[in-house]
């Protein structure tokens, strides 16, 4: 699955404002969000100049950078945020450029409503399975069990991320995902100017921030809260970066690219970008030793080349 990240935020935010600027995807921003309302879906793509020295080095026709899935749902609703479960993070935008504007508070709501869906969620469960325990059945009575201490846990006002012990695997929780808080404003992203500058070149739109892109920031703090790190493949068609975790291996990356690479994973071959750049072939580079065969077991590190030889 692509990583995916979903914003939340209370009406007038700047949230919608926000995903245009990370994906470009122009979505229609209004006041007030309703309940008919669908979610915004969109792609940020992740620059990286390691991958355009990469593609240049192999000559790859085509540079593909990592993309990132965004999700923006239309409030904070425990029926609206639901869409959000499947994410991998959260970012949370508070309005910081109302002449009222309180971002403390607007993140202290946004829990709120994070956590009162969880209990939903919970309480929907227990529903379920207590209609299925009725069979006997000592797992599913397991299961009864767990979720009462559940519901009392989040009804007492503790977020699902502060219970100890294991979590139903069926249940997909709000409050164990990490939250990101943006502020929209003074000190923190200008949403609207980062919508304006999506319309320059890079270069040029560069000359009129301070630091920065608010994309660079939200990479920077996936990079921190999810552990995110970028590996490449290259050949002559096409060179692409694709993200994956801190900690996963080879065949996991393998999986990231396509499922048959995964399924009939055989071996994978390795080498540092920088390496690759420096030697200027991938023969040049296993010639001098720098490139390596690693197994499915191998914990992919920021940077890699990778190829996957692998038999359908």
């Amino acid at each position: 699955m692509p990583l995916q990240v979903g914003l939340v935020g209370l009406s007038n935010s700047g949230k919608t404002v926000l995903f245009n600027a990370l994906t470009h995807a122009g979505a229609e921003v209004t006041a007030y969000a309703s309940v008919s309302e669908k979610a915004n879906l969109g792609v940020a793509t992740i620059p990286d100049g390691r991958l355009d020295e990469v593609a240049r080095v192999v000559g790859s026709r085509k540079v593909t950078p990592a993309a990132i899935r965004v999700m923006d749902v239309p409030g904070t609703g425990g029926s609206l945020v639901a869409g959000l479960r499947e994410s991998d993070a959260l970012l949370a935008v508070a309005d910081g450029f109302s002449p009222e504007s309180d971002p403390a508070r607007d993140l202290e709501a946004i829990r709120l409503e994070l956590l009162v869906a969880d209990r939903d969620h919970v309480e929907r469960r227990l529903e379920r399975v207590r209609k299925e325990a009725k069979s006997g059945d000592p797992a599913t009575r397991q299961e009864v069990d767990l979720l009462e201490a559940l519901l009392v846990h989040v009804e007492a006002g503790k977020t699902l991320a502060d219970w100890t012990g294991e979590l139903p695997s069926e249940l997909e929780p709000l409050t164990t995902k990490p939250l990101i808080a943006l502020v929209n404003g003074p000190g923190g992203i200008d949403g609207k100017l980062e919508v304006e500058l999506a319309e320059l070149p890079p270069e040029e739109a560069a000359e009129f921030r301070d630091g920065p892109s608010v994309l660079d920031q939200v990479v920077a703090h996936l990079k921190d809260a999810l552990g995110l790190i970028v590996f490449f493949t290259a050949g002559d068609t096409e060179a692409r970066s694709w993200p994956l975790r801190q900690g996963q291996t080879a065949l996991e990356a393998a999986e990231t690219i396509h499922t048959d690479l995964a399924r009939g994973f055989i071996r994978c071959e390795v080498i540092r970008w920088d390496d690759l750049v420096a030697c200027g072939s991938h023969a040049e580079a296993a010639r001098r030793g720098l490139q390596r065969l690693e197994g499915k077991n191998y914990v992919v590190e920021d940077g890699d080349v990778l190829n996957v030889r692998f038999n359908v």
